[in-house]
């Protein structure tokens, strides 16, 4: 069992992938958050926040960019639901899939699957991480 409050926070970095030669950068800013996860169950509830990434890499790319102004999601095993008010913009296609999103409405197609409408997302996993 973990649980983790976090007051306001500002992280920004670059990387590179170690499978595959590549490399990326990505921003958040944020008010709060708190988390707790017990075995293959989390929760997460975050204030307002902001966020945004790209990668580039031989095997994929991705360009997205976040603002929510509230939200929560919940995993359960290979369930997840996201509910809140906020955007997303962007897309990327890699091994992990197809994903696209316009102000918060778009897809993910791959080892997840997941719809979203203006923030809020519904999906699931065909795999978990503990399965490979």
């Amino acid at each position: 069992m973990a649980s983790k409050a976090q007051g306001p926070y500002a992280n920004a970095s670059m990387y590179s992938f170690k499978e595959t030669p590549g490399v990326g950068a990505k921003a958040e800013a944020g008010v709060g958050r708190a988390r707790r996860s017990e075995g293959r169950m989390e929760v997460e509830a975050r204030g307002p926040n902001a966020a945004a990434s790209a990668a580039v890499s031989l095997t994929g790319a991705e360009a997205m960019a976040r603002a929510e102004l509230a939200g929560a999601s919940a995993t359960a095993g290979p369930l997840n639901l996201k509910v809140g008010l906020g955007v997303d913009t962007g897309a990327s296609i890699g091994p992990g899939g197809v994903e696209a999103k316009v102000l918060g409405c778009g897809f993910t197609v791959g080892p997840k699957i997941s719809m979203s409408l203006f923030g809020n997302e519904f999906g699931f996993s065909l795999w978990s991480k503990d399965s490979k």
